[in-house]
């Protein structure tokens, strides 16, 4: 018997079987094979754990692929740059403020528009923005503002509008309440609570934005 049997205890077992916990280590680091919308999801969920924990400054690819557990090259393929993955991670994330229903009533349906958002808040999702609000530079405020008009305010105005609308057919909100402005009511509260104020919201948020401010803006007097 070896002495590398003997101190494993297992006859004929050669050197790189005497040290499990480095072994169970190598194999933890080793890429996974994964493919399509699983690697997707690994990378995006690694992107906002570095992102929420270290900030968007010491966020690199290299942490991302190791944190996913994939080749450094496999984000490359697909992203240019911790921008992009960013961006995408969090378009991947956030919810679509699209097909809110008739619900038979105005404060029904912006109540349900303002919990899919406030729900988004105190997610991962909402911590990662939170902290990426908190440090960008000029130039990548930049390019992160674009997206969030483009993917968050312009389509919870959108929605909102449409809301209203319909609560003016029902007899609910007032003509002349169906503005841009007050639309903006809703997306400027909820940036205000990701950039300025503690992330975890209050339970009963929500309900006090629509019942304290917008039902009081909109409803037929």
């Amino acid at each position: 018997m070896s002495a590398v049997s003997a101190v494993s205890g297992v006859p004929g077992e050669g050197a790189e079987h005497c040290c499990p916990v480095q072994a169970v280590r190598e194999a933890l680091a080793r890429p996974v094979r994964r493919r399509g919308k699983e690697l997707e999801s690994a990378i995006f969920e690694a992107a906002l754990d570095q992102l929420t924990s270290g900030g968007f400054a010491r966020l690199t690819m290299e942490g991302v692929a190791g944190a996913a557990r994939t080749g450094k090259a496999a984000l490359y393929r697909r992203w240019a740059s911790k921008d992009e993955l960013v961006i995408d991670a969090l378009d991947a994330t956030l919810p679509r403020p699209y097909g809110i229903p008739d619900l038979g009533s105005a404060r029904a349906e912006l109540l349900q528009l303002i919990e899919l958002f406030t729900g988004a808040i105190c997610s991962r999702a909402g911590a990662a923005l939170h902290a990426l609000m908190a440090e960008l530079s000029q130039q990548q405020a930049e390019v992160f503002k674009d997206f969030i008009v483009q993917r968050v305010i312009g389509p919870t105005k959108d929605s909102i509008l449409d809301i209203l609308r319909r609560g003016v057919e029902r007899g609910d909100v007032r003509p002349d309440a169906v503005t841009p402005l007050v639309a903006d009511v809703v997306p400027a509260m909820l940036m205000f609570q990701v950039k300025v104020a503690e992330r975890d919201l209050a339970p009963d948020f929500a309900v006090r934005l629509v019942d304290d401010v917008l039902v009081p803006m909109v409803r037929r007097t």
